[in-house]
């Protein structure tokens, strides 16, 4: 592929790699979490955390990159703070790419492990609840096997969004080669210049490939994981 792409579509292509990575890689934590409460929670506020979490899918990608650029940017209150006192930057930085695309998928992300939290039997949970064992150890012995598939497949929807995400990545970050510059950005820039067309179709193709290839990944490991349950 390297032969195939120049210098800096292959900068474009390994950068969004990286920043799809982590974008999921970071997510599955909290959204597993959320996921939880949203699906067995039963306290005052859980309809506006639904609406919160959600907000990303229905907010123009632009206002989500405006408020990140105003919350986390090096004037922004917490941005300002991460600064100062951890030296940590994500504005017009990678990690703010990051960011924006985590922020973008992970309400794909906590409604596909939702899903899987309200389809298990609880009767199962209750069972080694009743066998003396500790909540947590329920969770991550029956509860966490069952929603398996459920947290791949909204892993392979967070990376997905994140390798397509262009609105509020090039608010927040811009659209600087080798540092910010993604698949979708520097596909933007190449139909901007004349004689674009080419590395726009080039870089078009390899989207459609990685997203392939995710999902193909994701289908193999979703059979993976229900063939090991029904053997188990």
């Amino acid at each position: 592929m390297s032969e195939w792409l120049s210098p800096e579509e292959w900068s474009a292509v390994t950068l969004s790699l990286k920043v799809a990575t982590t974008a999921m890689v970071g997510s599955v934590v909290p959204g597993i979490a959320v996921a939880m409460l949203l699906a067995r929670g039963r306290f005052w506020g859980r309809h506006l955390l639904d609406a919160v979490v959600h907000l990303p899918l229905i907010l123009p990608p632009v206002a989500v990159g405006y408020v990140l650029l105003l919350t986390f940017g090096r004037r922004g209150p917490v941005g300002a703070f991460l600064a100062e006192h951890f030296g940590i930057v994500f504005s017009f930085r990678w990690t703010g790419a990051a960011l924006a695309c985590a922020i973008m998928g992970f309400p794909l992300l906590v409604r596909a492990i939702r899903l899987s939290i309200e389809a298990v039997d609880r009767k199962l949970e209750r069972a080694g609840e009743t066998l003396g064992a500790h909540p947590i150890f329920v969770f991550l012995l029956v509860t966490l096997p069952l929603i398996l598939p459920g947290i791949l497949a909204g892993m392979v929807l967070s990376f997905a969004k994140a390798m397509g995400e262009f609105g509020a990545t090039i608010t927040f970050v811009s659209n600087i080669p080798g540092e910010t510059q993604t698949l979708p950005s520097a596909i933007y820039t190449f139909t901007q210049v004349p004689g674009g067309e080419s590395g726009a179709l080039r870089l078009t193709l390899v989207s459609v490939l990685l997203s392939l290839a995710a999902l193909w990944g994701s289908e193999w490991l979703a059979r993976r994981v229900r063939r090991r349950l029904s053997v188990g």
